[in-house]
């Protein structure tokens, strides 16, 4: 099982050596990088290339560790007891499994992503060691443990929001998604927008990587946040000539693509404003 690039997913030689690695080790392949530099899609990529089905968990800040294995619902179990429902006999109704026991119990072997690891409580990674590490876990309600039939391919996002614990860290194979230079993304480009005029690619380009490097951003616009951005471009049927930016006019064209915030528009405003007042 090998991963390369697919036909809808640029990805540079080091993020292969990585994916595959991580295969041939068992461990979970953790990646970070910028928010939209494409580590969700990388997951289901790796699935479609490999032909494996995917399993997705969401993290939010308030999920639990034990939400990844199973819930248990007394409270329905209590309640249906006192009206006499016979389903009580059985605890497992009122057992809800969790993304890790569809991985565990599939027949054929996924991809287990668990995204954005880093928006959960600190301890979240933590409570998860044993159970990614053996690959099983113990239902304390009914007395048995769950075991992995055949072990997933792990794929874990973070966007580096917080630190992860050590022992966390030492169970994983890490990659850093590098933002792509600007030759990777013509490629990434491409994908999205088959024969899109190169000198508009690379007027569009240009500009973009020069807001990135703007001084005092807040927020960086990334890898998904050009595309759209490109996409509003060839809508409106927009020239090279037409995205030309001076002194009196440095926001971007349909600027509401690449900056998200106010703070960066502003500071947009300001470079125009300083650069009227020196031509005075």
């Amino acid at each position: 099982m090998r991963f390369s690039s697919t036909a809808e997913y640029v990805a540079p030689r080091d993020l292969t050596v990585a994916v595959n690695a991580a295969i041939a080790l068992e461990r979970p392949l953790l990646v970070k990088g910028e928010p939209g530099t494409g580590k969700t899609e990388l997951a289901r990529q790796v699935a479609n290339a490999l032909g494996l089905d995917m399993i997705e968990w969401n993290i939010k800040s308030t999920t639990r560790a034990q939400q990844g294995l199973y819930e248990y619902d007394a409270v329905s179990r209590l309640r249906d007891s006192q009206l006499g429902d016979p389903r009580v006999e059985d605890v497992g109704n009122y057992i809800k499994k969790g993304k890790l026991w569809e991985a565990f119990s599939a027949d054929q072997k996924v991809v287990l992503l668990i995204d954005e690891i880093d928006k959960a409580d600190i301890e979240f990674p933590n409570d998860l060691l044993q159970e990614l590490d053996k690959m099983a876990f113990h239902v304390y309600e009914t007395g048995e443990t769950i075991t992995a039939k055949q072990r997933p391919v792990v794929i874990i996002t973070s966007n580096n929001e917080k630190e992860l614990p050590d022992a966390f860290l030492r169970r994983c194979f890490f990659h850093y998604i590098r933002f792509p230079d600007m030759e990777t993304m013509k490629a990434i480009v491409n994908v999205h927008f088959p024969g899109l005029k190169d000198r508009l690619l690379t007027t569009a380009l240009t500009q973009f990587y020069e807001i990135r490097e703007t001084q005092g951003l807040k927020k960086k616009p990334s890898t998904s946040e050009v595309l759209d951005w490109l996409k509003l471009l060839l809508a409106e049927d927009l020239s090279p000539e037409d995205l030309a930016r001076d002194g009196a006019n440095a926001l971007p064209k349909l600027h509401g693509a690449l900056l998200k915030n106010e703070q960066d528009v502003a500071l947009f405003e300001r470079l125009a404003f300083m650069a009227r007042s020196q031509r005075r």
